[in-house]
């Protein structure tokens, strides 16, 4: 038996007895999405009448984020990288905390000490021979994390896939966990007819041999639908879903034209059904590295035809883009947009696109402004956006001036809408 398995049954403790290193006011950086380790959240939870403002810092919970929930304000104070569902009622009544920061830049604030990290609570697959475990689903940040924390725990999980890439030596672990629990799975979008045309519209800016960068949910998801009929398509993404495999196992994305890379899916984290944690686990094609390496601009620049495609709340018509925030209320966080963004425009063929319906609130609201909310912050600065797409068509703003911006802009818009945008325009002097 070798040293290294002498040192992990030495370290293997219940859920219970490894979160009792938390200490009052310190800091625990849990793992991210579909990677989180609810075994050691759970537990860290249930110790809340024994621990006074212990900062949880993470990016989106797909958990029940019970640390965040009312009542327990005493014990726990959540500080949000990015909002999600769970977690975004405690960041509006104030209960929780949002740090606005680019996903590429996060470890940065782990490994220069501008959030010096106590406690890391990781989730990991079953070490190999060698003593390296598979960070699974998620990479991003949490290895930074672990790298960085005075004590690491991590839940062993056998049903947590084995990505290539980063990995982790047991020696690097304070507590061992052993807890097999299904991996936290995100069902795919519902995807209804506007989705399907702005998806379309997308798909027409994508040539053969692009790789591809794709945000979440059904917009996203639509895109894909409409690339069966294109060739060699590779990713380099924040994030792959489900849809992904689809388009792999159809061959249309091999992956073989990538400039850097080239045969390999190239990912920070995953989040999506047993299909998608099949598909990845063992797979020597897949390979999920910190996000300081995937969302970095001159890692993204790199590839030729890269293309960005994400989401937003709002375009204004000077086209700034807020992704993030209802008026003043914060609804999500930058997460990669602004990577991916900058990236695809430092890339030969480069495109990026911002994609969103054209309405909200069942057709009431355009989503196309001539001023974006009060209150809400600029996600991606109007100097950054290339494509606007929605259910209309496609506006390219690069190199127009404003009044082409807004010209562009207001013939994609929602048509119930493009009389009074026009006015508004004329109005403010952008007509």
């Amino acid at each position: 038996m070798s040293q290294w398995q002498n040192k992990y049954k030495d370290k293997i403790v219940s859920a219970a007895e490894a979160v009792r290193s938390i200490k009052s006011s310190d800091r625990v950086v849990t793992g991210h999405a579909c990677g989180e380790p609810a075994a050691l959240v759970d537990a860290m939870v249930a110790r809340a009448s024994e621990l006074e403002a212990v900062e949880v810092v993470h990016m989106v919970a797909m958990g029940q984020a019970k640390y965040a929930q009312p009542g327990m304000e005493r014990s726990f104070r959540h500080n949000a990288l990015f909002v999600g569902a769970s977690t975004r009622k405690a960041v509006e009544e104030k209960r929780a905390d949002h740090t606005p920061c680019f996903f590429s830049e996060i470890p940065r604030l782990f490994q220069n000490k501008i959030l010096p990290v106590n406690v890391a609570l990781i989730q990991i697959t079953p070490p190999d021979e060698e003593g390296y475990s598979s960070f699974g689903v998620s990479v991003d940040y949490t290895q930074v994390a672990a790298e960085c924390a005075d004590v690491v725990i991590a839940q062993v999980n056998p049903l947590l896939p084995r990505t290539g890439g980063a990995k982790i030596h047991m020696d690097k672990i304070n507590y061992i966990v052993e807890e097999q629990q299904p991996v936290i799975e995100l069902k795919p979008p519902q995807i209804g007819d506007i989705e399907k045309a702005i998806g379309e519209n997308a798909a027409s800016l994508i040539p053969d041999g692009a790789t591809l960068q794709m945000g979440i949910g059904a917009i996203p998801d639509a895109v894909l639908l409409f690339l069966h009929d294109k060739k060699d398509l590779g990713i380099h993404s924040e994030m792959f879903s489900d849809g992904v495999v689809v388009l792999a196992e159809a061959g249309v994305i091999t992956n073989r034209k990538k400039t850097i890379n080239p045969g390999k899916f190239m990912a920070t984290f995953l989040m999506g059904t047993r299909k998608l944690y099949d598909f990845v686990d063992n797979n020597p094609n897949v390979e999920l590295h910190s996000v300081d390496y995937i969302n970095d601009p001159y890692i993204i620049g790199q590839h030729d035809n890269m293309i960005s495609i994400n989401s937003a709340l709002q375009v204004d018509l000077m086209g700034q883009v807020n992704a993030e925030m209802i008026g003043s209320r914060q609804f999500s966080g930058i997460g990669g947009q602004v990577d991916f963004v900058r990236g695809a425009s430092r890339s030969r063929g480069g495109k990026s696109i911002i994609a969103l319906p054209s309405t909200a609130s069942s057709g009431k609201i355009s989503r196309i402004r001539c001023e974006l909310d009060s209150g809400a912050g600029v996600s991606t600065s109007r100097n950054d956006v290339h494509y606007v797409v929605t259910e209309y068509g496609v506006a390219d703003l690069r190199g127009k001036s404003l009044l082409q911006r807004a010209q562009a802009l207001i013939a994609i818009s929602h048509p119930d809408f493009r009389e009074k945008l026009t006015a508004e325009a004329r109005e403010k002097g952008l007509l």
